[in-house]
């Protein structure tokens, strides 16, 4: 994710940039069916305000006028269903997927093609006709029959929602023929700007080592279904450095294993001298994914994504950050490493005002990296309090993560809310101590601006007129889920539209902005649901192989205690955070970790009120851990949208060594939280 697009000072203009990746071919066809697809996802994007209006809509008829509509609720779901399944269509045609850029930006274009074209021909495709197929039967079927809602108040057409999967996996055979065609057009015409970098034989070494690596693996368990989860997890992993899309990844891998499953299960792999299996996977019991995959369409929780996404984007728009900037730096001028410390404290602010760390880490940096190095800070303090600062957005609520959380260990959104808000807080104290305490130390790292003048009541009254109507923002949000007047999805609806309306009384809105945070939105929420897709292949085959019982074995195995087991989750989330995004490690690796915690019987203050304290406890552990992941190379996100925007004296190796003292304080505050669980369990006992 890299990019070289600082022409504007537009925060969610510069996110945009660096989260696609401009197609230089000009192939007419290819080009042409880009427009077409993009054309569509310009249109739907705007199904984004109608689902504010419609969440708005159902808390004004509930508290005014005593009503409640299951019509209202499933529209959600429809606009919801549409936008992340067209979405995903749209971001592959602007190459907006998250994917492990180590090895990948070393390579060659001509080489980023090679990989392209056999990535989109040996794992797209397959997916694609799965889903097209399996999804118009699908939809055929609740057609036929006229499906309706549940509800005998609710819409009469169910099969309408239904028919936007093979309607969107349509749409998205045709943004990966318009790929192909740009890959294989540009590798005819071989022009010389294609050809600098590196070529495959680095991607090739690097796969033999994960083979040889997958190879000794399968020795250390017996049956062949164990050997085949090991297999499935490393070749993911492995073709993760290849730079292929993550969610396409995800779900080529599931449907390549279970194909290479139901060859075992008949007898047709006995010459690998392998034991036949009894997984049971075959193309039709790989077809029940369409079924999870409308459960994601319809899930109600999942509403509130693109309403928090868009909320932190266009507080980011409303110029709130600016104004926060330069009242708290005459707050803060004369206080040595004030700029770091005024920095860290809008971060916390951002922070539970939006969960998009890429948005964050692009807003900080492009506000205070200039002026940082004006004072002549240090780059790696500097790079490392904005990276760090813009981190806290995923662990400090409302945070996109605990909702993906919440869904996938079938928890209350609230319930994980309050009990990040301590953990976050601490590690947002932890942050400022040390940036306070450094710039005490070493006095050249973080220096007073030449000419700053002690604060007076001016800056004060600034500083609060600056913070008050965010701070409002969040509190009406978190307050009205906390006092249980709202659910997350319709809090997240009014913050949506509470933000919007704090840009206009800010006159920051414009119609430029507002299709901006609308596209951002779009894009960010679709390559998360991309992912949500891969993983629904992934952890159902992966399952039907086994999977959950040889990891539990593993863990019980190790006999380390319940403490000791706890350790070792986090010990191996932290390593997987080296390597995979959060989201694939909430969807995959957390919903595994759901029995073995039940399991092991741990005593956690639930205060007599919470129903699975110790579950929530080990979530937001999870949560802290996996904040570290957004820091750590190679994969560390934080890092690569710090480095989009960063000015030319910021290097590289600046940031990485920046990042090393906030990962540790990060670290310090799970190890707080792992010693004294009531720092999670507290705030939600007390608000039953």
């Amino acid at each position: 994710m890299t990019s070289n697009s600082q022409h504007t000072n537009d925060p969610v203009d510069v996110y945009e940039h660096i989260l696609e990746h401009e197609e230089r071919d000009q192939q007419k066809i290819a080009v042409a069916i880009d427009k077409g697809v993009k054309a569509v996802g310009n249109v739907v994007m705007w199904a984004n305000l109608l689902l504010i209006l419609a969440i708005v809509s159902q808390v004004l008829f509930r508290y005014l006028l005593n009503q409640n509509y299951p019509k209202l609720d499933e529209i959600q779901w429809h606009f919801y269903g549409l936008v992340t399944m067209v979405g995903i269509s749209y971001a592959l045609v602007t190459d907006s997927h998250v994917r492990v850029d180590l090895l990948h930006m070393q390579l060659s274009p001509r080489a980023r093609r090679i990989i392209e074209i056999i990535g989109i021909l040996t794992l797209i495709v397959p997916f694609i006709y799965l889903m097209v197929d399996q999804g118009w039967d699908y939809f055929y079927e609740s057609w036929r029959v006229n499906e309706r809602s549940s509800s005998p108040t609710g819409l009469s057409a169910r099969w309408a929602l239904k028919a936007v999967i093979p309607f969107s996996f349509v749409l998205l055979a045709l943004a990966a023929l318009a790929r192909l065609i740009h890959d294989v057009h540009a590798l005819w015409l071989n022009l010389e700007e294609e050809r600098q970098g590196k070529g495959l034989r680095l991607i090739f070494w690097a796969l033999l080592c994960f083979a040889v690596v997958a190879t000794a693996l399968t020795f250390l368990v017996e049956t062949t279904e164990e050997k085949l989860v090991i297999a499935m997890f490393l070749t993911f992993i492995a073709l993760l450095f290849t730079g292929f899309p993550v969610a396409w990844a995800l779900a080529g891998v599931g449907v390549a294993y279970c194909g290479l499953a139901y060859l075992f299960d008949n007898d047709l792999m006995l010459w690998t001298g392998l034991e036949s299996t009894f997984t049971g996977l075959d193309y039709l019991t790989l077809g029940a994914v369409v079924n999870r995959v409308y459960a994601t369409m319809s899930n109600a929780v999942l509403v509130a994504l693109p309403m928090f996404i868009f909320m932190g984007l266009m507080l980011d728009e409303s110029g709130v950050a600016e104004r926060l900037m330069s009242a708290m730096q005459r707050l803060f001028g004369t206080v040595r490493g004030g700029l770091a410390i005024t920095v860290t404290l809008i971060g916390i602010i951002l922070a539970a005002s939006t969960g998009i760390i890429g948005a964050s880490v692009v807003l900080l940096g492009v506000l205070s990296l200039p002026s940082m190095m004006e004072q002549k800070y240090s780059p790696s303090l500097a790079a490392g309090v904005v990276s760090a600062s813009g981190t806290l957005g995923i662990l400090i609520p409302p945070s996109i993560m605990l909702v993906i959380m919440a869904d996938q260990m079938a928890l209350s959104v609230g319930d994980l809310f309050m009990a990040a808000v301590f953990p976050g807080v601490i590690i947002g104290a932890l942050y400022l101590t040390y940036i306070f305490v450094i710039a005490l130390v070493k006095r050249d790292v973080a220096p007073v601006p030449e000419g700053a003048k002690r604060p007076d009541w001016n800056a004060v009254k600034d500083v609060m007129i600056a913070v008050l109507p965010t701070l409002a923002l969040i509190l009406s949000v978190l307050g009205s889920i906390f006092a249980g007047l709202t659910t997350p999805t319709e809090a997240s609806g009014v913050g949506a539209l509470g933000a919007t309306l704090l840009a206009l009384g800010y006159r920051k809105l414009t119609l430029a902005k507002l299709v901006n945070v609308l596209k951002a939105t779009f894009n960010t929420t679709a390559y998360i649901f991309a992912i949500f897709l891969g993983a629904t292949v992934f952890s159902y085959v992966l399952r039907e192989m086994g999977g959950d019982a040889l990891i539990e074995d593993m863990i019980h195995g190790a006999g380390l205690g319940p403490n000791g087991t706890v350790f070792m989750i986090l010990f191996i989330v932290f390593l997987l955070g080296f390597v995979l995004d959060w989201i694939e490690i909430t969807l995959i690796v957390l919903p595994l970790m759901r029995p073995i915690v039940n399991g092991l019987g741990l005593d956690i203050p639930g205060f007599g009120v919470m129903d699975e304290p110790a579950l929530v406890w080990f979530v937001i552990l999870v949560a802290v851990t996996l904040q570290t992941s957004f820091l750590t190379p190679p994969v560390g996100f934080a890092l690569f949208y710090l480095k989009g925007v960063c000015p030319p004296q910021i290097k590289l190796m600046d940031i990485y060594k920046g990042i090393i003292p906030f990962v540790i304080l990060q670290l310090t505050g799970l190890l707080f939280v792992f010693l004294w669980p009531q720092l999670a369990t507290w705030l939600p006992s007390v608000a039953y």
